[in-house]
């Protein structure tokens, strides 16, 4: 069964190496959004099953894709990749509905063992 992801990050390479991460390791099905306002539009006209999405972006940033997410009900697990560490971040991204906060690089091991633990593989 494959899965839809949506990688959502300002950085072509960080969003290169999500999606190598993912392409290699499973059966997914992966679009790109450089920006927030990207990823919403593709989040409301599309069913993505997993959102890996960026926090610092120009536009729109991740915690107001987050607040969008909620606001409008869209179902999707998301996991945060960001360089942002900050534990207040941390915990404001898991108030508003992330699964998972991950530190950029993103390991590979890290992210497939989660994504396991929610049943994408």
């Amino acid at each position: 069964m494959s899965y839809s992801v949506l990688v959502c990050d300002d950085s072509t390479v960080a969003r290169k190496q999500v999606v190598r991460c993912l392409t290699s390791n499973l059966d997914v099905e992966v679009c790109q959004a450089k920006n927030g306002r990207e990823a919403l539009e593709i989040l409301q006209k599309s069913q993505i099953d997993l959102l890996c999405l960026d926090l610092t972006m120009p536009e729109l940033d991740g915690v107001g894709v987050l607040e969008a997410i909620k606001a409008h009900k869209i179902e999707t697990y998301v996991v945060v990749i960001s360089a942002d560490i900050q534990a207040q971040m941390k915990t404001k991204v898991a108030q508003l509905g992330a699964i998972k906060f991950l530190e950029k690089p993103v390991k590979a091991d890290q992210l497939l063992a989660l994504l396991s633990e929610y049943g994408i593989r």
